[in-house]
């Protein structure tokens, strides 16, 4: 599959900021299955100071500084990308059981270690415990567990707009069980991690497809965000329980980290500004060319 796809972001200050220096993960990273053979970076007012780096986790980080005042920022970035099918898990003739697995996952390196222990935003409790322990029963495989996790955080939680904020700690969204894809994924590694096991958390997008007879609306899709799990003998799994799925060619990965804090999309510190309104607009466009 190939996208055509354009983020927009527009802060609006009720005073002048008088400079600013921000972060964002908004350009999508290269992996076996994803390549951008397009990219196009327009800020406004322009920077003084424009960088990209990778991150510890080899996201592609920009760093700008505005040194002019104005009481609006606006960020776009477009990209062409093209994503491949992956293969398909569950045809892995090897599915060992979490508790086999686990076994490989404590001595299988360094990298694995961020994405096993608690993350700033992502606490284990007793019941986070509890929760996952309902889909990793004795014996059971973990990738048949982590996509059992999946489709009861589809089943249960109720995707709730406005409900959660950033700031919303994870026990509260168990006891509402009512958030965004922000949440559900948190939920799902904070399950998996409590177990010793690594997850990881993803932030990019999905093609969303209007309605049949319907039009689509241009600047309606939305950042996504989904949990992986790395599993012995396959690799890391991506599984999105917003909509109960395996993430496919219709998912495209901009960075990852221990959870939302590590890949934010665009943050930063200025000098002025008042109270701030936010404006964003997302579309993701199949391109067949």
């Amino acid at each position: 599959m190939r996208y055509r796809l354009t983020h927009i972001t527009e802060y609006l200050y009720t005073e002048t900021v008088e400079r600013s220096r921000n972060e964002a993960y908004l350009l999508p990273r290269s992996t076996d299955f994803q390549h951008s053979r397009f990219e196009q970076l327009e800020i406004s007012p322009y920077p003084a100071d424009l960088r990209e780096r990778r991150d510890f986790f080899e996201n592609r980080v920009l760093h700008f500084a505005i040194q002019e005042p104005h009481e609006k920022l606006y960020v776009k970035t477009a990209s062409e990308i093209e994503v491949t099918a992956q293969p398909d898990p569950f045809a892995c003739p090897v599915q060992l059981s979490w508790e086999r697995a686990l076994e490989q996952t404590r001595t299988a390196g360094s990298d694995l270690v961020p994405f096993r222990l608690n993350s700033s935003l992502l606490p284990i409790s007793a019941a986070v415990y509890d929760f996952a322990h309902i889909s990793f029963i004795p014996g059971r495989p973990l990738l048949e567990a982590a996509h059992d996790l999946m489709s009861r955080i589809f089943q249960d939680f109720s995707y709730n707009p406005g409900y959660t904020t950033v700031s919303t700690p994870l026990t509260q969204v168990l006891k509402d069980k009512k958030g965004v894809c922000q949440d559900f994924a948190h939920v799902g590694i904070a399950c998996v991690r409590s177990l010793g096991l690594a997850a990881r958390y993803v932030s990019g997008y999905m093609e969303t497809l209007p309605p049949p007879g319907k039009k689509r609306l241009i600047g309606a899709d939305a950042s996504h965000a989904w949990f992986s799990v790395w599993i012995p003998e396959i690799g890391w799994v991506d599984f999105d329980p917003t909509n109960n799925q395996l993430a496919g060619e219709q998912y495209i990965t901009v960075a990852w980290g221990r959870d939302f804090s590590d890949v934010s999309p665009l943050k930063g510190v200025a000098l002025g500004g008042g109270k701030q309104a936010v404006r964003v607009s997302v579309d993701v466009e199949r391109w067949e060319n």
